[in-house]
């Protein structure tokens, strides 16, 4: 019985001993499965991801746009998009030629470039035309609905999306504050863009300024001028023959690209002046109102993310800007012999002394 006992342990022992080498044997084999996984997870981690190429599309120049998309470059850095490393941008200006605007947009469709960023409404257009697949943000424009772009600011609908500027909303403003700025002010010369020929009645931020200069018994004097310095120094030779008290330009990129000639000729020629950019007034200007450019180019940036990370275009609403600014430059209005009142002073963000 005690050898039965006996052979029964052993054999137990024995099983328990075959048990343990198989366990580890499993054990072994389980450890060399995961470290081969783990060394290929980390070799695949170590390959560089796709680099996603951006479009940029602008009417104007690099040099008249660098404080903007410092900004825009700056947001993506944040967000974690590094040119160089994980995006690339191809960059097209079309110096303030609007005719090679269609050319430049294909050419960045050939490149299959993965996203198109756009400067304002004519770039947008040609953007849209050159596709209706790759998606565009606008990082600013006028009013995207009124020229076809989306269906609405709530559902886009297509490829479009991004940012929209209040250009003509905000010339009314504009125009009010020249008024209370500007003692006995009653004709104001508005720089505008042959573009915007018709003008007068046609273009809407022509048509917002001439209801409102009817409201505040101010009249307006049309002054066609292009993006060249000697089309703007003709410019203000004409606002002078027609004895314009101010002037101010609409909203657009050729102006904005140009805005430090057009301080220096309103200077020269002592014309209070408003523009519709905080940059003009950082340049010497007068004083502006407006939506805050940097601050809707850093916002076009997150729209940029949010399509890369997998969002749509048709359901990133359109967003109008919730940030103005309106400034003034004491320095510039000594220049040319103005005393602004205290009461317009008392409503400026920010008063430069």
């Amino acid at each position: 019985m005690k050898a039965l006992v006996s052979a029964r342990v052993s054999d137990s022992r024995s099983d328990n001993r075959k048990s343990k080498i198989k366990n580890r044997k499993w054990a072994g084999f389980f450890t060399v499965v995961v470290a081969l996984t783990m060394c290929g997870a980390r070799a695949e981690a170590q390959q560089p991801g796709k680099v996603f190429r951006i479009g940029y599309l602008d009417a104007s120049t690099a040099m008249g746009t660098s404080v903007l998309l410092a900004a825009f470059r700056q947001e993506l850095s944040k967000l974690g998009w590094i040119e160089g490393k994980n995006i690339a941008i191809e960059y097209r200006f079309a110096e303030q030629k609007n005719e090679r605007l269609p050319e430049l947009a294909a050419n960045l469709v050939r490149l299959k470039v993965d996203l198109l960023v756009v400067a304002g409404a004519p770039p947008t257009v040609a953007a849209k035309e050159a596709t209706n697949t790759i998606p565009i943000v606008m990082a600013f424009s006028g009013d995207p609905v009124a020229v076809d772009l989306v269906d609405s600011l709530a559902r886009p609908g297509g490829n479009v999306t991004g940012l929209s500027a209040l250009a003509a909303e905000l010339n009314t403003k504009r125009l009010e504050i020249l008024k209370d700025a500007v003692p006995r002010l009653a004709r104001v010369g508005v720089l505008r863009l042959p573009t915007q020929l018709g003008a007068r009645r046609g273009s809407p931020q022509m048509k917002e300024l001439g209801s409102a200069a009817l409201a505040l018994k101010l009249q307006l004097e049309d002054i066609e001028t292009h993006p060249e310095t000697t089309s703007f120094e003709s410019a203000f030779r004409i606002a002078q023959q027609k004895h314009v008290n101010a002037i101010m330009t609409t909203a657009n990129r050729p102006f904005f690209a140009e805005r430090k000639q057009i301080v220096n000729l309103a200077a020269k020629h002592r014309l209070p002046a408003i523009y519709p950019a905080k940059e003009f007034v950082d340049d010497g200007g007068l004083m502006s109102y407006g939506a805050d450019y940097v601050h809707l180019y850093r916002h076009a940036a997150v729209y940029v993310d949010k399509i890369l990370k997998g969002a749509k275009p048709a359901h990133l609403p359109v967003q109008q800007p919730s940030k103005f600014e309106f400034v003034i430059n004491l320095k510039a209005a000594k220049q040319i012999g103005l005393s602004i009142p205290v009461r317009v002073l008392e409503r400026a963000n920010q008063v430069i002394k």
